[in-house]
């Protein structure tokens, strides 16, 4: 294959003619899927809520996720939920926690069970903010709560002795006691608002006061991935293996496919190329196996060639085999006959030689011969004056055009031309004034001592 290789026009033949193989590859990943789904009992995830309230950075925020899923907290909620077959190190390994916006943190339990799931994550949120209180409560200074205490005292102490100052004054009477009483009740609103931001100044009051909003909801699915998502992703899996399989083997293919290369692994001419009419395919790859299984996979038909192209009419192909005959005769014009060697399996080729040989009739006499390319063997010299090789383009490699070549002149034939053949999709209607011609009989190459090896 070219650098032009990976393109839809390439995938879509690969779907088209070995889709039989796809789908049978597509089957055998969803039953893996499936097997694999076996192994793994279905799971279960829901979440719980916490607010932590006040004013928290970043660093903060990720300090109380590492604590909701400490071993601590953890170890806790085990020894509380207490299930028997399973470890704490099981446990913690089923928790996740992650911080959503607004200060809260979503607390995520995974179980074999709705209800077991929704236990875990309640059970879990609900130790985090015990163990979180605890934390700030040990790390308060006594010293500092003492004083905050007294210096509430001292304020509530001041605003009722304002209270009775304010009583006790002239109400209203005189311009100096609306004063006064304005004044003490500044004082008192000024006393209020300081401790009020007093209290929401304080980290330690703010933090401590985590909020579990909620118990968590019971799931009402699997958590993924599912068994349908296994057997699915099996399935898409296997498929894509399979279409980058076939990508990989026609980028590392080495048959010739260009007119020069299959020449000059020959050694020889090219006297022309011949199209030969069929309703589908004729290309049969060489493989392994019986013959019906790969029939059944849809692998005894060539993917890696272009769809054949439509031809005229019969006429117009018999120019093109009348055109090579001439092109014989006058590369050769004293010759009386010639061996026409056919790659053993080439069925396009086949049909080819005995088109040729039909329409040259005696001059030259064309004798097609079916050589095995595994052990090329081409039978000895009589009267032939060389041999003819027809084959078509993409179906071999240099090697194996070679040793054909080493075979021919072994055996005392010159390959004196080559001819390609290409499949074409025939016209509906052919030529009436010229009927078609049928191939002539193949010579078997067999073991009668008249045969040489390569």
């Amino acid at each position: 294959m070219n650098d032009d290789t990976i393109r839809l026009v390439t995938i879509g033949r690969i779907i088209r003619r070995r889709w039989r193989l796809l789908t049978i590859l597509a089957v055998v990943g969803a039953l893996a899927g499936y097997g694999t789904s076996l192994l793994f009992p279905p799971r279960y995830t829901t979440s719980a809520s916490v607010l932590l309230p006040g004013a928290w950075e970043e660093r903060e925020l990720l300090t109380q996720e590492q604590i909701a899923t400490s071993s601590t907290v953890v170890d806790q909620a085990a020894a509380t939920l207490h299930w028997r077959g399973v470890s704490n190190s099981e446990l913690r390994d089923q928790v996740s926690a992650k911080t959503a916006d607004g200060n809260i943190i979503k607390i995520s339990g995974t179980a074999d069970t709705p209800e077991r799931a929704q236990q875990l994550s309640d059970q879990v949120a609900q130790q985090f903010v015990t163990f979180a209180a605890r934390v700030v409560d040990d790390n308060t200074d006594p010293e500092a709560a003492a004083q905050r205490e007294a210096l509430q005292q001292t304020v509530t102490q001041t605003s009722r002795r304002i209270t009775q100052l304010a009583d006790s004054a002239d109400p209203g009477r005189t311009v100096e006691s609306v004063q006064a009483r304005t004044e003490l009740e500044k004082l008192r609103t000024t006393l209020q608002a300081a401790m009020t931001k007093l209290d929401q100044t304080d980290p330690a009051g703010n933090k401590a006061h985590m909020v579990v909003m909620g118990p968590a909801a019971r799931p009402t699915g699997e958590a993924p991935p599912t068994r349908i998502q296994l057997v699915a992703a099996g399935a898409l899996l296997f498929f894509l293996l399979g279409v980058i399989g076939h990508l990989t083997a026609a980028r590392m293919s080495r048959r010739l496919r260009t007119q020069p290369e299959i020449a000059a692994a020959l050694g020889s001419a090219l006297l022309g190329t011949v199209d030969v009419p069929g309703g589908r395919p004729v290309h049969r790859p060489r493989g392994r196996g019986p013959r019906w299984i790969r029939r059944l996979l849809g692998v005894d038909v060539r993917w890696d060639v272009p769809a054949p192209q439509t031809s005229g009419d019969e006429a117009s192909r018999q120019v093109r085999y009348r055109r090579v005959c001439a092109r014989l005769r006058d590369r050769l014009p004293g010759a009386r006959q010639l061996l026409v060697v056919v790659p053993g399996g080439d069925e396009i080729a086949l049909r080819a030689a005995g088109q040729l040989a039909a329409e040259s009739g005696s001059d030259p006499l064309l004798r097609p011969v079916e050589v095995p390319m595994s052990h090329p063997m081409v039978p000895d010299r009589g009267d032939e004056s060389g041999a003819l090789v027809v084959l078509s383009a993409g179906s071999w490699t240099a090697a194996e055009l070679a040793g054909l070549a080493e075979a021919c002149m072994d055996a005392g034939h010159e390959v004196v031309g080559i001819v390609l053949a290409g499949p074409v999709r025939a016209l509906a209607t052919r030529s009436a004034d010229r009927p078609r011609h049928t191939a002539t009989p193949v010579l078997a190459v067999g073991h009668d001592g008249k045969g040489s090896s390569a």
